[in-house]
């Protein structure tokens, strides 16, 4: 990774960090705020890095400016690299600062997008758009996306389409996961959505969906030396990332990926039984398809924990997906999502397993009356549990940071800081010609 970015700041458990330089700070509690009460086959992939992957080149996007609507900040960051103007400087920045980039993820369960545009050390969010299609609804039974799922995603799709037409973006970079890893229809439904919505989607590997996923959130991991984990629980794998300390950004110690996420992990489980004991059942055994799947990368971690020479009070996690953060929301009892409280947050892991246990005992209708799940979530939400209870056995934090961004924003990230070497380039061969 070549991007510059903030220094991570430290956050207390069970309370909010402090807020990014150059961001917004949204209406929410204070930083002291405290909750009333606790409350497939086995497919792997990873290994230590020779070299970071290098990111695929961004595309280009044109369209004119709109009354669109979607006012906010975001916490990305993008100040030149060594050898280049800073941004906002007259040689390279001023241009980029007016520029709008946009960041499409298309993964398993969810279609997002982001429009920002630059701001100082960060961005500020031009629009956002975020819809649940569950585009690997089947795959695990079938090996091919159906047609109702990729119906639902071009949808989706097209809606982004109009907002890159509407804003005035710069670049752009639209990206498909694990879905349209594993379908063997993948690639046909990538070039389906190029013809009908003029989006090229990049069919990224686990390693750059890793890279991007730490790129986006690691800010708000929080301070300390020796390794880190970061993790992302997506719908259809989960990316485990073990980083150290670097000068500008985290370098990757080593990383995995395996085929569990909250979709194909509930589906290939099977539906849940009437008792209880079935459902302690049903949760036992993705428990140990997630165990088994993580054994590998396991017996590496153990390297780290037992040559680092920290304990369980030192390791340092930091998860992002809609896993984590909907726990953390029932974690604060929240009536309702709040992104502002959620987002940064640093809470027990003690607290986060007892919800994740209460939660599976309790029955699909029961879930579907619990804030902040309801009825998207309460048939996925126990295999998103299952999963962060097996990544809390090999890596023991004892705290938990919460992250709601992750691959946008760390997309937007890349491609602020390619359009201001780009824009220095420019700048030089402008002073070159002019002597």
């Amino acid at each position: 990774m070549a991007e510059s970015l903030p220094p991570a700041m430290r956050g207390e458990s069970g309370q909010r960090r402090a807020k990014e330089p150059g961001t917004s700070t949204s209406s929410r509690p204070a930083a002291h705020r405290s909750r009333k009460s606790a409350a497939a086959a086995s497919r792997t992939s990873g290994g230590r890095p020779d070299r970071e992957a290098a990111p695929a080149a961004p595309t280009r996007s044109d369209g004119n400016e709109s009354n669109g609507s979607g006012n906010g900040s975001g916490g990305g960051s993008a100040p030149a690299p060594a050898g280049t103007a800073p941004a906002g400087s007259p040689t390279a920045g001023n241009a980029v600062q007016r520029q709008a980039y946009a960041a499409i993820d298309l993964g398993t369960n969810n279609c997002r997008l982001l429009i920002a545009r630059p701001q100082g050390q960060n961005f500020v969010v031009v629009d956002a758009f975020s819809r649940v299609v569950r585009l690997g609804e089947g795959l695990a039974q079938a090996g091919r996306l159906s047609d109702a799922a990729m119906d639902r995603a071009l949808s989706a799709l097209s809606v982004c389409a109009d907002k890159l037409k509407r804003r005035n973006v710069h670049l752009a970079r639209s990206v498909a996961t694990e879905a349209c890893r594993r379908a063997s229809n993948g690639m046909d439904f990538i070039d389906r959505v190029r013809r009908e919505t003029g989006i090229a989607l990049d069919v990224i590997s686990a390693q750059e969906e890793a890279r991007l996923a730490v790129l986006g959130c690691h800010i708000l991991l929080e301070q300390g030396e020796g390794p880190a984990m970061i993790f992302d629980i997506g719908g259809g794998s989960t990316e485990l990332v073990l980083i150290e300390n670097g000068p500008t950004v985290p370098r990757i110690l080593d990383w995995q990926s395996v085929p569990w996420g909250v979709v194909s992990l509930t589906e290939t489980c099977g539906g849940e039984g009437e008792s209880a004991a079935d459902r302690a059942a049903r949760y036992a055994r993705m428990r140990g398809l997630v165990d088994d799947s993580f054994a590998t990368f396991a017996e590496r971690l153990t390297e780290h924990l037992a040559g680092g020479g920290s304990g369980r009070a030192d390791l340092r996690l930091l998860g992002t997906s809609g896993t984590v953060t909907t726990l953390a929301s029932l974690h604060l009892e929240l009536p309702q999502y709040d992104r502002g409280a959620v987002d940064g947050l640093v809470v027990p892991a003690e607290s986060m397993r007892a919800i994740s246990t209460r939660l599976a005992g309790l029955s699909p209708a029961e879930r579907r009356l619990v804030p902040c799940i309801g009825r998207e979530r309460a048939d996925l939400v126990v295999a998103g549990c299952a999963i962060l209870e097996s990544i809390l056995d090999i890596w023991p934090a004892s705290r938990l940071g919460v992250a709601d961004r992750g691959i946008r924003e760390g997309i937007l990230r890349s491609l602020m800081a390619s359009g201001l070497r780009a824009e220095s380039a420019q700048a030089a061969l402008r002073r070159l010609r002019a002597q």
